[in-house]
């Protein structure tokens, strides 16, 4: 009954089209003053040492990492590599946006990030090219989910940082810990890989069906050319997943030093942002940082109510007895974080149900690791599906189409992911084998 009364004023909240944010203060404090005996001081000190972790630290400087790039023109040169190596391909040019979007997402860590960088080019290159506008909005918007699920990735830190502490049990009785965003960043490479490749056979399969054209080959002088002018942001990569595999420093650390890096490749190297202009990128970055780390502030108060009701343990110990095994809980998951990612931003669904079903899973003998890469999925897939996709607005802008077009060029790219996620769900080997390979679980 308290579950049900603290979900329905989160519920009626978000109807009346209050930001995420609010709404979880709100009911919080609705349920504090009405129906709980908890003391405000135990609340206010959780509100602080909740967001008092090294971990969350890296969510700003990763998006400052990423709006240095996005500004600094390395999107446009990364796609100027990919597109001379494989333009000559079938769809070559929607086969690159995939690609692109891959390497993007690697040095960016948000998706909204990714489709704005890559589809700015490359959507109106591949009108002039003559692809109709509906197929190139399709492989960007999709495409661009990658950027939350090839690392590093803000949703991964969300997970992480949402599931720590928490004190859980498996199925023996065992204490179990809730995995470090190092594993998670690991973990997603090879989903990540898989699921690009997923979307450039879909691309290919479709430019090859409706011959659309293709680019003239590039020579060889004209590909190392554009490496050369691509290199310093991919070497980006390098430095993130090299120094966090290599022990050299800490996904937060790692999250600094990309910052560092993105503000001297943009401004001193490719020169494309002058020291006038940082003011303008530092203050969007912040903005950004501080609308997730107010809905973060909000949904610790969340979990410390629901948790110090016994919520958790509550709806753990409900679904075990209703015997779904496994299985079947994976999949009523799947469900349930697909509708919700229609009306709802991936940060907040989160923060909101990892800490809800994280324990079942635990309890169901799921392992952290894949069940975090299995939730980060689900928010790719939520992010391309409307009315609150905001990869689909990111699109819609870029493209000039309608949000119904949009949605109708995207289905046989989300039909793919959603492929994709029934093999991420229930072929555990998908994400762990590279962590476990690298000595990481």
């Amino acid at each position: 009954m308290t579950a049900l009364v603290i979900f329905a004023i989160l519920a009626v909240l978000l109807l009346t089209g209050m930001p995420v944010s609010i709404a979880l203060g709100l009911t919080v404090f609705s349920f504090l003053f009405a129906m709980t005996d908890i003391p405000l001081d135990s609340i206010a000190l959780k509100l602080f040492t909740g967001i008092e972790k090294f971990e969350i630290m890296a969510i700003p400087f990763f998006i400052l990492a990423g709006n240095f790039l996005t500004h600094g023109g390395v999107a446009r040169r990364i796609i100027r590599f990919v597109t001379s190596m494989i333009g000559h391909w079938y769809g070559g040019m929607g086969l690159a946006a995939v690609v692109a979007c891959a390497m993007f997402a690697a040095i960016s860590g948000s998706s909204p990030a990714t489709v704005m960088a890559v589809g700015s080019i490359l959507i109106p290159a591949m009108v002039a090219q003559g692809y109709p506008v509906k197929f190139g909005t399709g492989v960007i918007a999709t495409s661009g989910g990658l950027g939350i699920l090839i690392p590093p990735s803000i949703v991964m830190v969300m997970y992480a940082v949402a599931t720590s502490g928490m004190v859980v049990t498996g199925p023996d009785g065992g204490p179990i810990m809730s995995a470090s965003i190092g594993t998670l960043f690991m973990a997603g490479v090879i989903p990540g890989l898989m699921l690009a490749t997923m979307l450039g056979a879909t691309t290919t399969y479709r430019a090859w069906k409706n011959d659309y054209p293709r680019m003239p080959r590039a020579s060889w002088r004209e590909r190392w050319r554009a490496f050369r002018e691509s290199v310093w942001g991919l070497m980006l990569i390098v430095i993130i997943m090299g120094g966090i595999y290599g022990g050299i420093f800490t996904p937060t650390e790692a999250a600094a030093v990309s910052a560092v890096y993105a503000f001297v490749i943009a401004v001193w190297v490719y020169k494309d942002i002058r020291l006038r202009e940082v003011p303008k990128v530092l203050l969007t970055s912040a903005a950004m940082s501080a609308m997730l780390l107010y809905i973060i502030t909000n949904a610790v108060m969340f979990a410390f109510i629901l948790t110090s009701e016994q919520i958790p343990q509550a709806v753990s110990a409900w679904i075990v007895d209703m015997g779904l095994g496994k299985i079947g809980f994976l999949m009523a998951v799947n469900i349930i974080l697909l509708v919700i990612g229609m009306v709802m931003e991936p940060s907040a669904i989160i923060l909101i149900m990892a800490p809800i079903l994280f324990p079942v899973a635990m309890k169901l003998g799921v392992d952290p690791v894949h069940f975090g890469i299995m939730l980060v999925v689900n928010m790719e897939v939520g992010l391309c599906t409307p009315p609150v996709g905001l990869n689909l607005y990111v699109a819609s802008s870029l493209s000039k189409l309608g949000l119904t077009d949009v949605t109708k060029a995207t289905w046989p790219w989300l039909l793919t992911a959603l492929i994709f996620l029934m093999l991420v769900t229930y072929i555990p080997d998908i994400s762990l084998f590279l962590p476990r390979l690298l000595g990481m679980m």
